[in-house]
């Protein structure tokens, strides 16, 4: 239990007895359920107040061989059973950090910002899988603290554990937390051409060169030469990487 207190910190101590106006959350539960059946996504959802998971979808990519219901009674401890130590040390951080962040946003702004970054799960055959986590409120007490939060959890692309970035939804500045220095560095968000967004979109959508050439009646050199220009523009090498930073950075 101590070593989970670490996930928890002073700045969003919601206690028992919290001023929450219980009836903001209503049948939220049936709409999360909703999503994760419809788009089988993984989610699970996190309440401050109880320092539990209050509820973990079935997707199999975060329960590691369990079952939805027995992540869930494990809660916090599920990230000491399953997630490379290094990291679990590397989530503590990153979770202090956020929370100092946060602290120093207005209350009325506080849900439109997210979190995302990458660590290693353990999964049943003991192998590592590097996921990526993103992190958003659902809904805060009156004095602004995360009293319930909403997680996602998907492969990532990267090739390592980090890759800390905050951002707000509606505007074009990000925030990346350097795990060396230990300290946030805002920077704005890279815009795309038209032309850049047409294609990483058709890419996402699965579509290869030459059938994103005909969906854009352009040919697939002409792809290949926007391709290579979006590459150099947010620092890639693949299309896998472009997907993975535009996921990370809200660029579609």
């Amino acid at each position: 239990m101590e070593q989970i207190k670490r996930f928890f910190n002073d700045k969003n101590d919601v206690s028992k007895d919290a001023d929450i106006d219980y009836s903001q959350a209503g049948d939220y539960l049936e709409a999360v359920k909703a999503l994760a059946r419809t788009t089988y996504q993984s989610l699970y959802v996190i309440n401050y107040q109880t320092k539990s998971f209050e509820y973990v979808s079935e997707n199999p990519l975060f329960l590691c061989g369990k079952t939805s219901e027995e992540v869930k009674e494990l809660g916090y401890a599920f990230y000491f059973q399953n997630v490379k130590p290094e990291d679990v040390e590397m989530l503590v951080k990153i979770n202090e950090a956020g929370f100092e962040f946060y602290d120093k946003i207005p209350i009325e702004d506080r849900k439109l910002y997210s979190i995302s970054y990458d660590f290693y799960l353990i999964n049943s055959k003991k192998n590592l899988v590097l996921v990526n986590h993103k992190l958003a409120p659902m809904f805060l007490t009156e004095e602004g603290q995360v009293w319930k939060a909403l997680c996602a959890v998907s492969l990532s692309n990267n090739s390592s554990s980090g890759n800390v970035v905050l951002s707000k939804e509606g505007s074009d500045e990000i925030w990346r937390y350097d795990l060396i220095e230990n300290k946030w560095e805002k920077s704005e968000k890279i815009k795309l051409t038209s032309r850049e967004f047409e294609i990483l979109s058709l890419y996402a959508s699965g579509l290869t060169i030459n059938e994103i050439a005909g969906k854009l009646f352009i040919t697939a050199d002409t792809v290949k030469f926007h391709r290579k220009k979006l590459f150099e523009k947010i620092g890639v090498n693949n299309i896998a990487e472009a997907l993975s930073y535009a996921k990370t950075n809200k660029l579609l």
